[in-house]
């Protein structure tokens, strides 16, 4: 099992940019794949991005070329840059791990972090 803690949160005028960290502890962390959620109030939970641990990268379209996802297997954390914010980006932000990157797409990782909050207004 590997420990997640979520930080980087904020509240951010929409345009601007946002850096979110998900620090791991536990088990090897280079060989997991990583990934980004997303749950705005009365909505489901949805797939942000996703990382392998080869390094290759997955986005939801709603975010492809707006947000980075990002690891330092050094530093045992993944980054979820994010730019060109939008209101509809207001959610908490989960950060997840697990054995394939199929996993942590299909939200069925092993792993979760407690959530940290986006907040873009317009």
């Amino acid at each position: 099992q590997v420990q997640l803690v979520e930080s980087g949160g904020g509240l951010v005028q929409a345009g601007g940019s946002l850096r979110l960290s998900c620090a791991a502890s536990g088990r090897t962390f280079s060989s997991y794949a990583m990934g980004w959620f997303r749950q705005a109030p009365g909505k489901e939970r949805e797939f942000v991005s996703a990382i392998r641990w080869g390094g290759s990268t997955y986005y939801a379209d709603s975010v492809k070329g707006r947000f980075t996802i990002s690891k330092d297997n050094a530093k045992n954390t993944v980054y979820l840059q994010m730019n060109s914010l939008k209101p509809e980006d207001t959610a908490v932000y989960y950060c997840a791990a697990g054995p394939t990157a199929g996993t942590v797409i299909a939200g069925t990782a092993n792993s979760w972090g407690q959530g940290t909050q986006v907040t873009v207004s317009s």
